[in-house]
């Protein structure tokens, strides 16, 4: 399953990682911290992509998954190429070393279909767990012990 940084407007569905509201403790504040940057600079990242190519304001009318990843990548690539080319009139304040690509090995292939539903039992069982507020407080309180754990002095 997919999961989306989102902000307090959002119903508390097992896809959807929130910030900690009002964090007292000293882990939730960095939690709350870390997802809202990264949440920020996500959005930051497909406003400059949507800036830069108008179609990606609007809906998609591509229907298959990975045609759709293939058109972001595109975009991506594009942009990337069009800051290259214009990168000797930008300052050098980043480490290059930070925009390398990793390895996507690891990520897990989703199936996608836009057929019928065979299995209705199955699918009302997938909805109902997506809609689970205890599975995303086991989820939001796995992630901030994670965050806990793995955190650097530079965090704190």
């Amino acid at each position: 399953m997919a999961y989306y940084l989102t902000d307090g407007i959002y119903p508390s569905w097992a896809a959807f990682v929130k910030s900690v509201t009002s964090p007292q403790q000293r882990k939730h504040k960095l939690f709350a911290k870390l997802q809202e940057a990264v949440r920020k600079d996500v959005e930051r990242a497909f406003g400059v992509l949507q800036a830069q190519f108008a179609f990606l304001q609007h809906p998609c009318l591509v229907w298959d998954k990975e045609m759709m990843g293939k058109v972001m990548n595109a975009c991506i690539i594009i942009h990337n190429m069009i800051v290259e080319d214009e990168r000797d009139t930008y300052l050098r304040y980043y480490d290059p070393s930070e925009f390398l690509n990793s390895s996507t090995e690891d990520v897990e292939h989703v199936q996608f279909s836009m057929d019928r539903i065979a299995d209705l039992s199955r699918y009302m069982t997938n909805r109902a767990q997506l809609r689970n507020r205890e599975t995303h407080n086991a989820l939001k309180n796995d992630l901030i012990e994670h965050v806990w754990q793995n955190r650097s002095i530079d965090d704190e």
